[in-house]
Order: structure tokens, then C-alpha cells, then sequence
């Protein structure tokens, strides 16, 4: 991976508090500092980061927006 997807991860960690506000329990993709795609499923969202950056989904970090009421069993 490359410096561009470390970058935009870290601005997705960043700007949690302010994505929480529109993608609350949503994935997001980031592109250049930029939301391209967000929905409820992963892979759909990096399906449609790839089709609209011409990126391939392994080059665009998809993060969860996390409020902090999921409950997750092991």
C-alpha cells in the first residue's frame, strides 16, 4: 500500500467526530481526504470507491464510523 492510503486512513481517524455526524455505524471509503462512497456494507462500499476513483479497492482505506453503541460477541 501506498503513502496516499496510510494518509487517508489517518484523516478517516482524524475526522472521526465530524464523519460520525452523516455515517454514524456506516463504512466509508476515503479517497484523498474525501468520503467517495459509504453504506452499511464493506464490500459494497469499496465496490463503489473503486468503480468511481478508477482505484482499485485495495488502494482505498474503508473505515467504520463507530458510534460506540454496537455490542460485539466472540
Amino acid at each position: 500500500m501506498d503513502r496516499r492510503y496510510w494518509e487517508d486512513l489517518k484523516w478517516a481517524r482524524d475526522h472521526h467526530s465530524e464523519l460520525l455526524v452523516r455515517y454514524r455505524n456506516q463504512w466509508v471509503a476515503i479517497y484523498q481526504e474525501q468520503v467517495v462512497a459509504y453504506g452499511t456494507s464493506g464490500n459494497a462500499v469499496e465496490r463503489e470507491a473503486e468503480r468511481k476513483t478508477g482505484r482499485p479497492e485495495t488502494e482505498i482505506p474503508v473505515y467504520y464510523v463507530d458510534s460506540g453503541s454496537n455490542i460485539y460477541a466472540s
